[in-house]
């Protein structure tokens, strides 16, 4: 059902069972897929595509132009994938020309009041981002994460799967998957041993996650504490998820117990 007062243009390609509600506004390069619920007053712009049973509430501001001084108008993409919840007054903006062009969120994801997706951002699936979490541009949040109210994610910056930030956070460092970070400026806490338990990885997986955690942080050098990581911590999936997201090429520091 689409609302009399909705402005949708002729271009715009809507699927079946789609329900648009009053005073949106819908633009012409604009994709809605299946069963996607659009509330009043809602603006979607900008090359946008947006997949099946997604729920969009009032006041959302999707596919507008990317907060960057360096964008000058260019054709550039946002993906939304299914089954997401994007409350109230909720922001996300396409991608730059030097970024790749593309802004991309996955599905099940839960993005509370006032959240912000900047240009470029690539975000998984089963993220929640809590009331006024902005992402800065080019971050990238993985699976499983979630951020905590009020908490500000820099520019460039990764925050590994099934990760937890806490509430009033600057995350100015990377965080690695299945890490606990908190404090002023990002922090170090552990591990997300309640998430990693949620997830039915058993004991044995979870003892051996954390033995090596400690091998790996037990000083600042962390170059030299991975070299000396032994076989039988490197053999655990989850350490090997926390090895390789430490060795990629980055833009940020990793964020450890000994960050200032």
């Amino acid at each position: 059902m689409i609302h009399k007062t909705a402005i949708i243009d002729s271009n715009a390609k809507i699927s079946n069972n789609v329900k648009i509600g009053p005073y949106t506004v819908i633009g012409p390069n604009v994709e809605i897929g299946e069963g996607t619920i659009v509330h009043a007053h809602v603006n979607i712009a900008g090359i946008t595509k947006i997949g099946s049973n997604n729920n969009i509430y009032p006041f959302a501001s999707i596919g507008n132009d990317p907060q960057d001084l360096k964008f000058k108008g260019e054709e550039t993409k946002l993906e939304i994938g299914d089954d997401n919840k994007i409350r109230e007054y909720v922001t996300i903006n396409p991608g730059t020309e030097g970024g790749g062009g593309l802004t991309k969120v996955g599905n099940n994801c839960l993005f509370m009041v006032s959240a912000h997706i900047a240009h470029d951002c690539l975000v998984g699936n089963n993220v929640i981002l809590a009331n006024n979490v902005p992402l800065g541009g080019h971050a990238h949040v993985d699976d499983n994460a979630i951020i905590g109210g009020n908490s500000a994610v820099q520019q460039f910056t990764r925050v590994g799967k099934s990760a937890m930030i806490g509430g009033m956070c600057g995350v100015v460092r990377d965080v690695i998957p299945y890490g606990i970070a908190h404090g002023n400026r990002s922090i170090l806490q552990g591990l997300n041993l309640i998430g990693l338990r949620r997830k039915n990885i058993s004991n044995k997986e979870i003892i051996n996650l954390s033995d090596a955690y400690k091998e790996i942080f037990k000083n600042e050098n962390l170059t030299e504490n991975l070299e000396n990581l032994s076989n039988e911590f490197r053999n655990n999936k989850l350490v090997a998820d926390v090895v390789e997201f430490i060795e990629k090429d980055k833009k940020r520091p990793i964020c450890t117990p000994f960050s200032k």
